[in-house]
């Protein structure tokens, strides 16, 4: 589903500083919601969705790329979990300019990285609670 940013942050209760370019927010359930260019994925292993960014490369927005940076440290030091949003350029040949977006719902992040700069979030599934663990004897 093509969403607009603002709608797209808010299927995870959160509401964005800036609904044109906001780069993340905070959630109503505490989780960091991160807008993630589709191009900087990758899949490093079996059931991991890896994203891998720098702050540095969105220098156009120096207040949004400062707030990433907040999230993304209380993200690490507090052990949030990362809610993704995917922004994809529209298609060219419609005609249209600019990014739409979805989220996944279906994953949850962790920042595994961060130095200031360069972060790196693995999404997974989560367990689902339904599914009962045998306990080991």
């Amino acid at each position: 589903m093509n969403l607009t940013l603002s709608d797209a942050f808010a299927k995870f209760g959160a509401k964005p500083a800036n609904r044109l370019r906001a780069l993340s927010a905070i959630a109503e359930d505490g989780a960091v919601v991160l807008s993630c260019a589709r191009s900087y994925f990758g899949r490093p292993g079996r059931g991991v969705l890896r994203y891998e960014d720098k702050l540095s490369r969105e220098s156009g927005d120096v207040q949004g790329t400062a707030l990433l940076g907040r999230h993304l440290t209380l993200a690490r030091d507090e052990d949030l979990p990362i809610r993704m949003i995917v922004a994809s350029p529209k298609d060219a040949a419609s005609g249209k300019v600019g990014r739409s977006f979805h989220v996944r719902t279906d994953l949850v992040g962790k920042v595994t990285k961060f130095d200031g700069d360069h972060f790196i979030v693995d999404f997974t599934r989560p367990p689902d609670p339904r599914i009962a663990t045998p306990r080991r004897k």
